[in-house]
């Protein structure tokens, strides 16, 4: 009887030494669940989601600072503004501002064949998202996606870097105060918690991150079938045209390659620049980041790379250049010793080869490439003979040149006369092509990438239809001679 009563027990409750569900397993759960119980949100209420969102940002703006400051060992709290807080609420702001104009379905066209009746898109919410964040700008690459998921009217669970454990900690908090767990929840990042995470039945997954890692990103989600987003990066051009002034060219580029000390997905990564302006433009980049940085090492405005494994990485290419037989021109303006610190100059790298790691590797820190071309159509074949980048930058202003090189090169996304400034806007999709990634979001492409995109034909009581059931006979070779020609 007390055997018998202990095994009614033990089915009712788990034995002591059954694994314990982690706070991975319980929160999927819980927003697997509450998505069931209230599948459909209205606008209004996702509008609402969308501007507690921008506000716990706004809030906890200092504290987010301070924290990716502490987490980078130093990093400009001038750019965690710009290319973190402002287009992070920017897209809350865009999203909130059209989402319900999204929403309406979308009338198509009915084929004649099949009249009366009507066809309409309509968008669902896919259900649970989940998001894998990196750590070079772990607000706006949190927030951006968060905030099209909620548009769509998804419940998410977000993992941070282990990489970022300040801003990772500040960040659960934020979200912890604005929404509950079963509808938006954050989880650290920890050993082993990346494939544990990407291994889950998600409606939906995006990564952001390196190529190799997105390969295994979406090994891990084949199993389960899980759609994907991955933007990851790779080796983004800036070809300077052969007419344009390179002082132009090198101001902007070197804007976007100091910019969190190159450690920007969209950065430029090498320059593809004429053969007789090579000189000019290496002079003008030095000149451009002496007038930006006068100094770097104690300069609260220029930022570190972001760990020793980092630093160690970006300093192996530039040895393993200079050992094949690059020219190295070291920008260091105020000629600082930067042994004890992690922050470095900007080195631009002439002289390269494709044997080079710097040219085979995303870069993502302060080395600057610069190959010599001949003809456009050199530089165009160079870009072609490697994979996609996620970005491309042409500066120049002759409108058939312009055309030549954005129709005869694939990428990502593109900027003409400047670099980074495609990704924040929001009416534009933004995404990878090849092994620079894989879907859009940002603005109207993001809620369509996080929703259901469900094809509705609706037809009335009188059925035309019948006329094609069968016993097959005359009536169908005249409806067939009606249609088909």
């Amino acid at each position: 009887m007390l055997n018998g009563m202990g095994t009614i027990q033990e089915k009712l409750n788990p034995a002591a030494d059954a694994p314990a569900l982690t706070d991975l397993d319980r929160i999927f759960a819980a927003q697997q669940t509450a998505f069931l119980n209230n599948p459909v949100t209205s606008a209004a209420e996702r509008v609402t989601h969308l501007n507690q969102l921008k506000s716990a940002l706004i809030s906890y703006q200092d504290r987010i600072i301070q924290a990716v400051n502490e987490d980078f060992s130093g990093r400009a709290a001038d750019e965690t503004l710009l290319a973190e807080f402002f287009p992070s609420v920017e897209g809350i702001h865009f999203t909130a501002k059209h989402v319900k104009r999204w929403m309406k379905p979308e009338r198509r066209w009915v084929n004649l064949a099949f009249m009366p009746g009507k066809a309409r898109v309509i968008y669902q919410p896919l259900g649970v998202v989940g998001i894998i964040v990196p750590w070079n700008y772990p607000v706006y690459l949190s927030i951006g996606p968060l905030t099209c998921a909620l548009g769509a009217g998804n419940r998410v669970m977000i993992k941070m870097s282990k990489s970022t454990p300040e801003t990772a900690k500040v960040f659960q908090q934020m979200i912890a105060g604005t929404f509950s767990e079963d509808h938006v929840a954050v989880v650290a990042g920890s050993e082993g918690m990346g494939s544990e995470f990407a291994s889950k039945p998600w409606n939906h997954l995006c990564f952001t991150g390196s190529t190799r890692t997105g390969r295994q990103v979406m090994r891990a989600a084949a199993d389960n079938l899980t759609p994907v987003t991955l933007e990851l990066g790779g080796k983004s051009p800036a070809i300077i045209g052969p007419g344009t002034p390179v002082n132009e060219a090198a101001e902007r580029i070197a804007f976007g390659k100091l910019l969190n000390s190159g450690q920007t997905c969209i950065a430029p990564d090498y320059v593809l620049c004429p053969r007789s302006k090579i000189q000019a433009f290496v002079s003008a980049i030095k000149s451009c980041v002496m007038k930006m940085y006068p100094s770097l090492k104690a300069n609260p405005q220029f930022t570190s790379i972001v760990n020793a494994h980092q630093h160690e990485r970006i300093y192996s290419l530039l040895e393993d250049a200079r050992r094949q037989g690059a020219q190295v021109f070291e920008i260091n303006p105020a000629n600082e010793d930067f042994s004890d610190t992690r922050k470095m100059p900007l080195y631009v790298l002439c002289g390269v080869t494709a044997d080079m790691r710097v040219m085979q590797e995303e870069i993502f820190g302060l080395l600057l490439p610069v190959v010599p071309y001949d003809t456009l159509k050199d530089a165009v074949e160079f870009v072609n003979r490697r994979p996609r980048p996620l970005a491309l930058y042409y500066f120049g202003y002759d409108q058939s040149q312009i055309d030549y090189v954005l129709n005869h090169t694939c990428s990502g996304g593109a900027a003409v006369n400047d670099v980074l400034i495609h990704c924040p806007q929001d009416d534009l999709p933004f995404g990878g092509v090849g092994e620079s990634g894989m879907g859009r979001y940002h603005g109207q492409a993001g809620f369509i990438n996080f929703s259901n995109e469900k094809g509705v034909l609706y037809k009335p009581r009188f059925n035309v239809t019948k006329l094609i059931y069968p016993p097959y006979g005359k009536i169908h070779r005249l409806v067939y001679k009606l249609f088909i020609r």
